[in-house]
């Protein structure tokens, strides 16, 4: 059955040979035309063709489906009392994940199942219709097998982030726990993943720990992500860069040679505004990135220490805000960009032969995602051609 999606004020596609040139795309007074779970005509609504059913979003704007290519949504418990502690003066370090690492250890499958339904309900809701997801906080063969177990129930882009901090039973031993997550660890989960990562940052995982990790997860076919310059300065850019990783992810502390490198190459750097708001840790320099000519990704980083948001939105609107970026770039950068960062050619664009993935805003333009930040802007979500109405609580509903 064919859909004409047709009333909309103002689309953005990602590309600018439909749009009015720009990266974004933009089309005035547009229609969208769905096959199954297929997009297979954009264009102005006077010239849209028919369709078996037709659907009018009254003059709202729309958006691609947002594309979340960093999330933990795998773990059992909450850090709020270490959210409040910190807001108050406490630095945030990587220590604070363990934290999680017991909480998850000894929650059931069940458990942990229903926390990423609930997440991922939240996400759509929010208008997020592709999300990656990791494990991480198990640090044992059997938890972060089945971390990606659970994973993979929710969504195809599912990595194993079994170095995310060497657990206290490995204290003085970490030569072996490099060793069990390489070797042992990674064969137990690599037939659940399509990615490996590695948290290289002090306080986590050295240079060579992380090539090891990264280089033993591409011999099992993984595709490679990397967290670098989070909480200072380091190798992790220039690892990502030289391994031709999809994505190197939070972005915050980068040198001239940093920039200059992910401007040359093909890895996306992927800045995650929610852990700076959460953590009152320096903003990333967004406009930096964009000017050298780095693709930038926005993406939530939902986990339950650092950033335990699932609003796109709200990231946009703090991209805005404190990391350089115009509301198009944010735009841009949460769909396109994070499409890149997975690389996905399928999601990430409004244009004939991607799948379906729409965002009808309550809203006349993208720009009030920025300019409204906070209100929840998202009244229609399509993913795969199937319709949804978003309602209250992070809840999404079956539309008709």
């Amino acid at each position: 059955m064919t859909v004409l999606y047709t009333g909309i004020g103002e689309l953005v596609t990602n590309d600018p040979g439909i749009g009015d040139g720009s990266p974004l795309g933009v089309l005035p007074d547009a229609a969208v035309v769905v096959d199954g779970d297929r997009i297979v005509w954009v264009g102005p609504a006077a010239r849209a063709p028919a369709a078996d059913h037709r659907v009018s979003w009254g003059g709202d704007a729309a958006v691609p489906g947002f594309v979340d290519s960093h999330a933990h949504l795998v773990f059992a418990g909450e850090r709020s009392a270490e959210f409040a502690a910190r807001t108050s003066g406490r630095p945030y370090t990587a220590g604070g994940i363990r934290t999680t690492v017991a909480a998850t250890r000894t929650a059931d499958d069940g458990r942990l199942g229903a926390g990423v339904a609930r997440l991922a309900g939240e996400m759509l809701a929010a208008g997020i219709t592709t999300f990656e997801c990791k494990s991480g906080y198990g640090l044992t063969v059997d938890d972060e097998r089945r971390a990606c177990e659970i994973a993979g129930r929710f969504t195809p882009e599912t990595t194993y982030l079994g170095a995310h901090v060497v657990p206290d039973e490995y204290a003085g031993r970490r030569d072996d726990y490099v060793d069990l997550v390489r070797g042992p660890m990674l064969d137990a989960c690599a037939p659940h993943a399509r990615w490996v990562d590695v948290f290289c940052e002090r306080g986590a995982f050295d240079a060579d720990e992380s090539r090891a990790v990264l280089t033993a997860g591409r011999d099992h076919g993984l595709g490679v992500r990397v967290h670098a310059g989070q909480l200072g300065p380091g190798a992790g850019v220039g690892l990502a860069v030289e391994l031709d990783a999809a994505s190197v992810d939070h972005c915050t502390f980068l040198s001239d040679a940093d920039v200059a490198a992910l401007a040359g190459s093909r890895t996306v750097a992927t800045l995650l505004p929610g852990v700076e708001f959460s953590t009152r840790t320096p903003w990333a320099d967004g406009r930096r990135l964009i000017d050298a000519g780095a693709t930038v990704a926005l993406a939530t980083d939902c986990n339950p220490g650092s950033s335990f948001t699932t609003a796109m939105g709200f990231c946009v609107a703090l991209a805005v805000r404190h990391m350089g970026l115009s509301p198009g770039e944010a735009v841009h950068a949460a769909t396109a960009g994070g499409a890149a960062a997975l690389r996905r050619s399928d999601v990430g664009a409004v244009t004939p032969g991607r799948r379906a993935d729409l965002v009808r805003l309550a809203a006349p333009s993208h720009v009030h995602l920025a300019y409204r930040p906070g209100v929840p802007l998202v009244r229609e979500v399509v993913t795969a051609g199937t319709r949804y109405v978003a309602g209250p609580l992070g809840r999404a509903e079956t539309g008709t």
